[in-house]
Parts: C-alpha cells; sequence; structure tokens
C-alpha cells in the first residue's frame, strides 16, 4: 500500500498538489499570452484575464472545496483523540471555524478577480492568509497540548515554523515574492497533516426512517381509494 492511500492522507496532499497546479498553470498560461510580466508577478494578477482568470478561478473552487474536506477531517480527528479536553475542545471548535472561514476566503479570491470587484477580491485574502494564519496557530497549540502523548514532539516544532513563516510574511507582504513564498508556505502547512491522516478514516451511514420515500405508504393510499370507490358505487 502507498502512503497515500493509507486512511486519509490524500486529502492534505490532493489540496496542496491541486492548489500548487492552480498557480502555476494559470502563471504559465498568462506569461504565453503575454497578459503578465513574466517576472515573479502577483498571484491574483496572474488570474484577471481570459482564459486563465476561469482556469484560475475553476481550480481555486476546487481547492476550496479539499480545503473544507481536510479542516473537516482534522476537526473530527481531533475531537476523537481528545474528547473529554475542555480546552482542546474549545480550541478544536475555534479551529473548525477559522479554518471554514479560510476555506471560505479562498472561493471568494477565485470568483471575484481583483480586476472586477476589488474589495470583495480583498476582503476574501483577509479571510483566507488572515484568519488562515489564525487557523495554523491554533492547530500549532493543539499539537502543543496534545504532545507527547498523541504524537511526537518534532511535529509540533514543523508547524510552529511554519507559522512563524508565514506570520512574518502576512506582516511584510510588499513584494511579489513575499506573496508567492507566503501562499506556499500557507498551503503547505496542510503537508503535516499527511502522517496524521493516515491514522484516521471515515465512514457515512444512510439510517433510512422509512421503507418508501411517500409520506403515507402507498398501500394505504389504494385502500382508501378502493373504499371511496366501493361508496360511489
Amino acid at each position: 500500500m502507498w502512503w497515500f492511500q493509507q486512511g486519509l492522507s490524500f486529502l492534505p496532499s490532493a489540496l496542496v498538489i491541486w492548489t500548487a497546479a492552480a498557480f502555476i498553470f494559470s502563471y504559465i498560461t498568462a506569461i504565453t499570452l503575454h497578459h503578465v510580466d513574466p517576472a515573479l508577478p502577483y498571484i491574483s494578477d496572474t488570474g484577471t484575464v481570459a482564459p486563465e482568470k476561469c482556469l484560475f478561478g475553476v481550480m481555486l473552487n476546487i481547492a476550496a472545496v479539499l480545503c473544507v474536506a481536510t479542516v473537516y477531517v482534522r476537526y473530527k480527528q481531533v475531537h476523537a483523540l481528545s474528547p473529554e479536553e475542555p480546552r482542546i475542545i474549545k480550541l478544536n471548535k475555534a479551529g473548525l471555524a477559522l479554518g471554514l472561514l479560510s476555506c471560505l476566503g479562498l472561493s471568494v479570491v477565485a470568483n471575484f478577480q481583483k480586476t472586477t470587484v476589488f474589495a470583495a477580491h480583498i476582503c476574501g485574502a483577509v479571510l483566507t492568509f488572515g484568519l488562515g494564519s489564525f487557523y495554523m496557530f491554533v492547530q500549532t497549540i493543539l499539537s502543543y497540548k496534545m504532545q507527547p502523548k498523541i504524537h511526537s514532539k518534532q511535529i509540533f516544532w514543523i508547524r510552529l515554523m511554519v507559522v512563524i513563516w508565514c506570520g512574518g510574511y502576512v506582516l511584510h507582504i510588499i513584494t511579489t515574492a513575499a506573496e508567492w513564498s507566503m501562499s506556499f508556505s500557507f498551503f503547505g502547512f496542510f503537508l503535516t497533516y499527511i502522517r496524521d491522516f493516515q491514522k484516521i478514516s471515515l465512514r457515512v451511514e444512510a439510517n433510512l426512517q422509512g421503507l418508501t420515500l411517500y409520506d403515507t405508504a402507498p398501500g394505504l393510499i389504494n385502500s382508501e381509494r378502493t373504499h371511496l370507490l366501493s361508496k360511489d358505487t
């Protein structure tokens, strides 16, 4: 069995690979069509003109869905590992809310280009990277509280270094290099979930509330009709 076939480790892997592909493909398309300067433009500039903006939007929307799934699985995993720790439960719920809002921001960035609706695009970026940074911070605190009982100290230090790196670029995002570095570092944080997600799987159970989808059982309906017809005759 390959490493990405273990548990749900394919989720964070797919999220990071797909998001990186969205940035790279839109960049290649934009410079091929001479829509942007090839010397490291802003990421948003590579998705403002057709056809690259269409590619950029579709791929980031899919990335947002993968992000929601990854954030939710992480929430369920932490909840299952520490069901009776009040502080961890509160932090875990806060992390879920921050993560979902960050995913929403990613979808907003994908659908509102800065050349069309600038305010919405900026709000989406703030949700994605601003609240996303807080999400990483919360997850790092959870890692600290869960080590060494649940996992090793190494994963905590790795996540802490990524958070510090991203936090520095959030404060100093004045160059295109900083934007690209922060974006890849932000989504790279989810790579630290791969080993954790190898230890979890989820399943969906279907609980039927009845044997049919009728509001009233078909046999009862037929019997009522037969009774009415017999009266009419």
